[in-house]
């Protein structure tokens, strides 16, 4: 269950939240919502995950590989919001945890009320649409807030219409 969303409020915005990755496809998924939240007056949320998993060596190694995610990662984030900025006009807020990916973004959406809609955007590979769109297909209680999937065969323009 997820606390009561406060975007509706007075005061409030309603948040798209989107998952940058090294995926070719997060950046549709992240231009998607924050041209969602540009028309609905809203706002855009991007969230890198570090999987904390990758980090199980020596200390010393450990912190080395810990800064060169975490570099990476903010390399990756300034990279897609850049590109949002130039082509949507609006600043995304950009928030980089480490962990697991679902419960990362389990704990933002719980830790920001504002957060309504969860963006993802389909891959086009032989190997399937993705992990995180796997892993909501078929499971109905994936994440505590609406998912829109953004489909891999969308052009540019067609995002930009249908947003």
């Amino acid at each position: 269950m997820v606390s009561k969303r406060t975007s509706r409020d007075a005061g409030g915005k309603r948040k798209f939240l989107a998952i940058i990755d090294a995926t070719p496809e997060c950046g549709r998924a992240a231009s998607y919502a924050a041209r969602r939240a540009k028309s609905s007056g809203g706002a855009a949320v991007f969230l890198y995950v570090v999987e904390s998993a990758d980090f199980q060596h020596f200390l010393g190694v450990e912190k080395i590989m810990r800064a060169e995610a975490e570099a990476e990662a903010n390399a990756r984030l300034s990279k897609i919001a850049e590109e949002i900025r130039e082509s949507v006009g609006i600043e995304p807020e950009l928030v980089v945890r480490e962990g697991k990916t679902d419960e990362e973004i389990h704990g933002i959406i719980e830790a920001d009320r504002e957060i309504a809609i969860l963006v993802l955007a389909s891959g086009n590979s032989t190997e399937g649409p993705g992990p995180l769109v796997s892993s909501v297909a078929g499971r109905a209680a994936a994440f505590p807030i609406p998912v829109t999937i953004v489909p891999a065969t969308l052009t540019d323009e067609e995002i930009e219409s249908l947003s």
